[in-house]
């Protein structure tokens, strides 16, 4: 009998022996998966990408003056200036400029372009549209009269 109680222990003995490795075995993969999972995440985590710095300012382009019909009857007349690049050599034709702003502000009403918000977010929309036209030359747009009759 004696002999089956030593059986009984060791078995006894052996069943916490394989729930302490089961469990560190357990927390060992839990804690790989979790290092795994991390390091892959800092393999293919985006990259930080350093923002190109703003171009330098060259010479101001000062346009004509131009008319534009709005609706009901009303008038706008607005003056542009175009900040160049410092790469830009020769002065630029402003006519593309022009012409984005009379496709912009023509048939608006008078009391949306009366406002300082509308304004200002018409000038960035010609400003995008003149950077583009301009692949860059032109870093900024100004107006320098904006009377609206």
């Amino acid at each position: 009998m004696s002999k089956d109680k030593d059986d009984k222990d060791k078995a006894v003995e052996a069943k916490p022996k394989s729930k302490k490795k089961l469990i560190i075995l357990l927390v060992a993969i839990v804690v790989a998966l979790g290092g795994g999972g991390y390091g892959g995440y800092v393999m293919f985590a985006p990259k930080k990408v350093e923002a190109e710095p703003p171009p330098e300012p060259g010479l101001v382009v000062p346009l004509e003056a131009i008319t534009v019909n709005l609706a009901e009857g009303h008038y706008l007349k607005v003056k542009l200036s175009l900040q160049a690049t410092a790469e830009v050599k020769e002065e630029l034709d402003g006519s593309k400029a022009l012409d984005l702003a009379v496709d912009l502000f023509s048939n608006r009403s008078a009391a949306e372009l009366s406002s300082n918000e509308e304004r200002n977010r018409m000038k960035k929309e010609l400003k995008e549209k003149v950077g583009e036209a301009y692949e860059g030359e032109v870093m900024d747009v100004y107006f320098t009269l904006f009377v609206i009759q």
